[in-house]
This record gives structure tokens, C-alpha cells and sequence, in this order.
């Protein structure tokens, strides 16, 4: 016990373990956040349960230490450590969806039929801007293959506009993964006669 009492736990050790807390629950918290905005009602609360805990573990040594400004440092450290961590966790996660929007002053056909053959569900319409007619072309895929279409827009169209939303649902994926052929029509929608 002698070591709980003792200055390197107080000063060194407590504060890399309120830190590595810190880290923890504000991860956490932001990809809690994400699972909220993406509907995701049941493992949000999960995730909310252990963030939370974790905060008053972290807070609770906080409070039975209050002259201990290292543990101070230490939890501000490990906020902005955490906010910056759970950043690169939700990129990594790539939850959910997006919608890429490209205005372009022509029809952008060849982008189109690159992004279709691509295996992207595509809808392009004809639209008039400031300067005139303009294209615009939408994509909804998964946000892991973002990367993907945004390559194929700079390679076909670099001076295209795009903008980039986040979906929160998708009721039927009409789009397909990459690599794979597209899906044959059926002989309705060859012939003009589906809705």
C-alpha cells in the first residue's frame, strides 16, 4: 500500500493512467456521437455506458488528489489526446454513407459510364447554372469507397464541383461494390417499360 502513497504513483503514475482514461472515454464519446447521428440505437448506448464509467473512474482520482497538478495536465492532455484519437478512429471506421454531388459545364457522359462501370450506381440529370447548362451527377456509396469515386471524378473531370454530404439512411442500396460487374437490366428496363 505503501506505493499508493508514494510521490512516483501521485506524479508519475496516476497521471498516465488518468491520461490513458481521458484518451478513452472522449474516443469513445465521439464515436458514440457518430453512432447517434448514423441511428444506430443500439450499440450508442453501449459505448455510452463504458465512456462514461471511464470518465468517473478518471475524475473520482482526480478528486481525492486535488493538489496534484500533474493529474490536471494529465486529464486536459488526455482530452485533446482523445478528441484527436477518435477523429482517426472514425475515419478508420468509415460508417455509413455519403452523397457526392458533381456539377460539371458539360454532360460529363464519360464520367458517368467510367463511374457505372465502376461498379457506382449513378443518377445524372441536366441542370442550368450562372455560366449556362451544366450536368449534375450524383453518387451514393459507402463512405470506404469515397476515396474511390472522388479519383474517378479528378481523373475524367479535375475542374468539376463536388460536394460531399453525410447520409444518415439509405433505404436500399442501389449501388454495388467495386470490382464487381455491374447488374444486367432486366428486359423491362431494356425495353423502356418499367417504372
Amino acid at each position: 500500500m505503501d506505493f499508493f502513497q508514494s510521490e512516483i504513483f501521485s506524479f508519475l503514475v496516476l497521471p498516465v493512467l488518468i491520461f490513458l482514461a481521458r484518451i478513452a472515454d472522449v474516443s469513445l464519446g465521439t464515436i458514440r456521437i457518430i453512432f447517434v447521428s448514423k441511428g444506430m440505437k443500439n450499440i450508442a448506448p453501449v459505448i455510452g455506458f463504458f465512456e462514461i464509467l471511464i470518465w468517473l473512474l478518471a475524475i473520482s482520482r482526480i478528486f481525492q488528489d486535488l493538489d496534484n497538478w500533474v493529474a490536471y495536465i494529465a486529464y486536459a492532455g488526455g482530452f485533446a489526446a482523445g478528441n484527436y484519437i477518435g477523429m482517426l478512429l472514425e475515419e478508420r471506421l468509415a460508417i455509413g454513407h455519403e452523397m457526392i454531388r458533381v456539377i460539371t459545364k458539360s454532360e460529363a457522359l464519360d464520367l458517368v459510364e467510367e463511374l457505372k462501370d465502376s461498379g457506382f450506381g449513378v443518377t445524372s440529370v441536366r441542370a442550368h447554372g450562372v455560366e449556362g447548362e451544366v450536368g449534375v451527377v450524383y453518387i451514393i456509396v459507402k463512405r470506404s469507397m469515397v476515396n474511390t469515386v472522388l479519383k474517378i471524378i479528378n481523373d475524367y473531370n479535375p475542374r468539376a464541383l463536388y460536394t460531399i454530404e453525410s447520409i444518415r439512411l439509405v433505404n436500399k442500396e442501389v449501388f454495388h461494390q467495386v470490382g464487381q460487374p455491374a447488374p444486367k437490366k432486366s428486359l423491362l428496363h431494356r425495353h423502356g417499360k418499367a417504372k
